[in-house]
């Protein structure tokens, strides 16, 4: 319906112009064909210096109106330390451009008024003018050298400002169709290298190489997760991309760069202003303080949503829009909280470790020890402050034994250095160790695999200065499993070792 309204208008429109073109027609032959030509100059001269004059009063009118909505205007200064620099540059241009666009426009439609064509007028011919000529090359010129010279300072400044010191953040953006994968660093600040043939889109994405010491703490952020940023500290953003071009757009960072497939770019950046200080300033605008939802007068108010935002600005898709992505500018507090909580589960542990893509299967890593023993202090001391019998029992899931025997293996180290430490540190603690086994082979075997087990750990921790009246040991065999035996991880799970906390003499 609104097709065939659209398209009775034009055919409507044609119709009108048609029968003006024949009253045009009539009248020239009743008049005189010059008399109506000059008629219609004068009108077209006329209208057009009024639609200079109202061209000029809305199109300089609405920019002044809507400043406050166009970045680098109002509330929406520039949220980085280089941001400045830019507006400044993008100011200049506008001046002087604005400056053409203005002188230009009018010197436009005035020769059209001035200069139509009238009764005993004859049209000049100047084939050349040294002057002009020198006028109009040598103004934009200068005025061109101006603004790329400046334009080439602001680019050297903004791209050649790391700190000397190595100290800031490298992040890295990689865009599809239709999204935004985020690498941070691990506890190490190395991001690890990546390889275009390593892609796997159900387990490695981005093509890291596992093989790489410093793949496996780097934190992959998931589709929900913000961008988070700690303020006033330099942020280096490595830009690649898997498919199309792509374009890494921080409107409020004035940060923009191309995501180009197989040439990897970089910007870096320093924000100045966290989240909650840029709403804080938005509020102080009338226009920011309408609700959000105008359909919902209930709603919070629109400078209580407001978000940075991760966008791309090239057209690389019919879901383009897609790939907006929440930014969070925090304070250092914060973030460290934050990347703290991300670098605990790390996506080599939690995707790669165990499966076959793992080159170091086997293993016991570093950052496994470091996160075992912050998880051991923390059941130990729940532990001796539990009245629950089951909360009193840690299970040390890094203590292992050679295949089939009561062996200790060296990967137990690690734990065991950190539980001895522990005893020592709460020396009125006493405590029960507690083999198991799985329900393969003989049960009298087992049992007695599992209190030899029990017993070498006990004898680890004496030898490590822990009083013998504190500890005592006990073998279960197969008879207390917590998974099922007919799986081999489940068997696994069963062939355990146990701390009890017996007593706790204050």
């Amino acid at each position: 319906m609104t097709g065939l309204i659209i398209f009775l208008i034009f055919l409507l429109l044609g119709v009108i112009i048609v029968q003006i073109g024949r009253v045009t027609e009539l009248a020239a032959k009743i008049r005189g064909e010059e008399e109506v030509e000059q008629q219609n100059t004068n009108r077209q001269g006329k209208m057009l210096m009024l639609f200079l004059v109202v061209f000029l009063v809305l199109g300089i009118g609405s920019a002044i109106y809507y400043k406050d909505v166009m970045l680098g205007y109002g509330p929406l200064a520039s949220a980085s330390a280089h941001g400045g620099d830019i507006d400044s540059l993008f100011n200049w241009t506008l001046f002087f451009t604005g400056i053409v666009f203005v002188i230009t426009h009018i010197l436009l439609f005035w020769f059209s008024y001035k200069y139509r064509n009238m009764p005993g007028r004859k049209a000049q011919f100047q084939p050349h003018n040294n002057t002009l000529e020198i006028i109009w090359t040598v103004v934009p010129a200068v005025v061109m050298t101006f603004l790329v010279v400046n334009g080439l300072v602001v680019w050297n400044e903004v791209m050649t400002d790391l700190p000397a010191d190595g100290d800031y953040l490298e992040i890295e953006a990689t865009g599809y169709q239709f999204a935004w994968d985020v690498r941070y660093p691990g506890a190490d600040n190395k991001l690890a290298t990546k390889n275009f043939r390593l892609i796997d889109p159900a387990t490695n994405p981005l093509g890291i190489d596992w093989s790489d010491d410093k793949a496996i703490d780097d934190v992959i952020l998931s589709g929900a997760d913000k961008i988070v940023l700690p303020v006033d500290e330099t942020v280096r953003v490595r830009i690649t991309a898997k498919d199309v071009l792509h374009n890494f757009y921080l409107p409020h960072f004035r940060v923009k760069m191309d995501a180009i497939p197989g040439l990897p770019t970089y910007f870096h950046f320093k924000p100045i202003t966290t989240t909650k200080e840029f709403r804080q300033n938005l509020k102080n605008y009338p226009e920011w303080r309408e609700p959000y939802d105008p359909a919902d007068p209930e709603s919070k108010e629109r400078w209580e949503m407001f978000d940075y935002e991760l966008a791309c600005a090239e057209l690389c898709g019919k879901s383009h829009y897609a790939m907006r992505r929440i930014v969070e500018v925090v304070t250092r507090e914060e973030y460290d909280a934050w990347i703290a909580e991300k670098q605990s589960k790390p996506y080599y542990l939690t995707t790669i470790r165990g499966t076959e893509n793992d080159p170091r299967k086997g293993q016991l890593l570093d950052i496994e020890k470091k996160m075992r023993n912050v998880e051991l202090t923390s059941e130990f001391t729940k532990a001796m402050e539990s009245e629950n019998l089951e909360e009193k029992i840690i299970n040390l899931k890094s203590v292992f034994y050679n295949t089939g025997s009561a062996s200790l293996d060296n990967k137990s180290q690690s734990e065991l250095d950190k539980l001895s430490q522990l005893l020592a540190q709460f020396p009125n603690v006493n405590a029960e160790l507690r083999g198991h086994t799985d329900s393969q082979g003989d049960d009298d075997s087992n049992l007695a695999l599992s209190e030899a087990r029990a017993g070498n750990v006990m004898q680890y921790l004496l030898n490590k200065g822990v009083s013998a009246d504190r500890l005592s040991r006990v073998g279960f065999g197969e008879t207390q499993p917590i998974e099922s035996n007919d799986s081999p991880e489940g068997r696994e799970q069963n062939r355990r070792t146990e701390l009890r906390i017996i007593s706790n003499s204050l």
